[in-house]
């Protein structure tokens, strides 16, 4: 794992003039934004516009990073309000990716994509604050604190919109749910 003192000296390298310091940091966090954007927005394009747009946004905003935080949450909250900022300009009921694995038989297949599909449909009704806690407990796996860190919001707030985004889900997803 690579911490955060690394990420500091990179940005500080930038900062005092080495552009090619930047360039460690986009390889490092890249992928992840994307991933986080994809299953805020559910369009691949759409997340490689929102990654690039947040990529370069922090790039142009390095000399306001604190050292004191973490550089992943800094990058990452910036992903996330550009991804809000697409939402609220866009149509809210886009479907999301469907890419979940499938059972091994052809009715498991069947099972699982209608499954999918209902995920996505129900993640995309959410209000945005419930989904944005939905993306990044379950699809980016980030702990109670990290989302704390990236929403800017207490603990007890990530978990309690968790809570009320678990039963928003159950009740869109009706069935399933009860599986």
């Amino acid at each position: 794992m690579i911490d955060g003192r690394d990420d500091s000296d990179l940005v500080r390298r930038c900062v005092d003039g080495d552009t090619e310091a930047f360039a460690p940091l986009v390889e490092r966090y890249q992928r992840v934004l994307f991933t986080m954007a994809l299953r805020m927005v559910g369009n691949p394009e759409d997340a490689r516009d929102i990654t690039q747009s947040a990529l370069v946004k922090a790039y142009e905003k390095l000399s306001t990073f604190d050292p004191d935080y973490r550089f992943f949450s800094w990058i990452y909250r910036i992903a996330v309000n550009e991804c809000l900022n697409f939402l609220s300009r866009r149509k809210p009921h886009q479907p999301l990716d469907e890419d979940l694995p499938a059972g091994e038989s052809p009715e498991g297949h069947a099972e699982a994509r209608e499954l999918s599909l209902g995920i996505d449909e129900a993640l995309v009704k959410l209000p945005t604050e419930y989904r944005e806690v939905v993306v990044l407990r379950y699809f980016m796996d980030l702990s109670y604190g990290e989302m704390s860190e990236v929403l800017l919001i207490p603990e007890k707030t990530v978990k309690s919109r968790l809570y009320t985004a678990r039963q928003l889900l159950a009740a869109h997803l009706g069935p399933w749910s009860e599986r």
